[in-house]
């Protein structure tokens, strides 16, 4: 079983386990319209996020394989919630990881999510010792796609309309980074 030593920090940031607390928090971006835009769901109601919350507080370790480590991404000034991460164990026999993450709108263009994100290669790497990670987007997510090229993930794929998502064809973007790599770039630290 894996869990990090919480909390983790970084220069503007704590990452943290999910409490019961959170659903206010939570729920005020996960009920944005502009938030779901490029994922698989729409905007969630109360009770779906309450929902969801359960989940992901019992996801604050990660015990084998084919698991998430969800965390809560709050201001280390403030402690307000400002977002969603996630790291998944895709799998133990080829040692790769995906990663995840979701920012309130009134916290994007800051910088946050790649601290969020770099954070969770961290724990990935050091944590789990994977040997790759990679993280996805909705070709049209612009901002996801710069967050994980800012952390030094290399674009691996552009999978054209491979998804009928919400009523139409869209594009995918496939990004990855290895454990050398990551190593090599210096933004492990």
């Amino acid at each position: 079983m894996f869990r990090p030593d919480y909390p983790v920090r970084t220069p503007r940031l704590v990452l943290r386990p999910f409490t019961p607390d959170d659903l206010e928090a939570l729920h005020d971006f996960h009920r944005l319209p502009e938030v779901t835009r490029y994922l698989y769901h729409e905007p969630r109601n109360r009770a779906e996020v309450s929902a969801l919350l359960q989940g992901k507080i019992a996801s604050g370790s990660l015990p084998t394989g084919g698991k998430a480590l969800c965390l809560a991404a709050e201001l280390a000034a403030t402690g307000q919630l400002v977002g969603d991460c996630t790291l998944f164990w895709l799998s133990r026999a080829h040692s790769q990881g995906e990663i995840g993450f979701i920012f309130h709108p009134a916290f994007q263009g800051r910088g946050l999510a790649a601290e969020a994100a770099a954070a969770m290669l961290r724990l990935g790497f050091e944590g789990l010792g994977l040997h790759r990670i990679m993280g996805r987007c909705d070709g049209r997510n612009r901002r996801s796609a710069m967050v994980m090229e800012r952390i030094g993930m290399r674009r691996e794929a552009h999978l054209v309309e491979n998804e009928f998502v919400k009523g139409e064809w869209t594009d995918e973007l496939i990004y990855a980074i290895l454990r050398r790599d990551w190593e090599k770039s210096g933004t492990q630290r």
